[in-house]
């Protein structure tokens, strides 16, 4: 049976997203750790200033046919489940509540803004913007080089960044900010992956015709 937190209101830049218990009135600075020692890709704890852990990623084993992850809370219950659509153009995660994949569970869909990017840009559509003409908000950057900044919708107000520590503004939904940077590294792993294959194959191409 999925376990599912109460659903959030309607959103906008300033309601939640996920759920109410993660929106504060203050800036909320958080810390995400990747967990080097796993045998799971993409998996990491996020915790608060004091080190209290308040999330853990957890992400799909190597051999997996389905890159998905799963946020879950300190006590190990499921709040997401971040499952990666495959084989689309513009590398789509779709986001749902609890350890759901039901369409009726989905909360926001996410992709690059175009297929050919220098840096990593994610239009994120929340699930009642089924048209996804105007995206609801906009992420920028690599979470890999520590420069990351989500804004809302496409105007230039900015709802968190990422410079060593991820900075979130007061109201906003932590939950669903940490989300967004987890998939924007999923996305930017992607393409490190794509391209250091692309690197060794070349590289082999010429070690034969020489």
């Amino acid at each position: 049976m999925a376990y599912a937190y109460p659903p959030a209101a309607p959103a906008s830049s300033t309601a939640p997203i996920i759920g109410p218990q993660f929106c504060a009135p203050h800036p909320v600075d958080l810390a995400i750790i990747r967990e080097v020692k796993t045998i799971k890709y993409g998996s990491f704890v996020v915790t608060d200033i004091n080190g209290d852990i308040l999330f853990k990623v957890k992400g799909a084993g190597f051999f997996s046919m389905h890159d998905h992850r799963v946020l879950i809370d300190a006590a190990g219950n499921p709040i997401l489940t971040l499952k990666q659509k495959i084989m689309t153009a513009h590398d789509r995660w779709q986001v749902f509540r609890g350890d759901s994949t039901q369409s009726s569970d989905l909360i926001f869909t996410a992709k690059r803004s175009s297929m050919f990017q220098l840096k990593t840009k994610l239009d994120v559509f929340l699930a009642n913007n089924t048209k996804e003409d105007v995206c609801d908000f906009k992420v920028k950057g690599s979470w890999t080089e520590r420069s990351c900044v989500i804004y809302a919708g496409e105007s230039s107000d900015i709802v968190a960044q990422d410079k060593f520590m991820v900075t979130v503004n007061p109201n906003i939904d932590y939950a669903f900010i940490v989300t967004l940077i987890v998939i924007l590294d999923g996305i930017n792993a992607v393409a490190q992956q794509a391209a250091a294959a692309s690197g060794a194959g070349s590289s082999a191409a010429v070690a034969v015709v020489v």
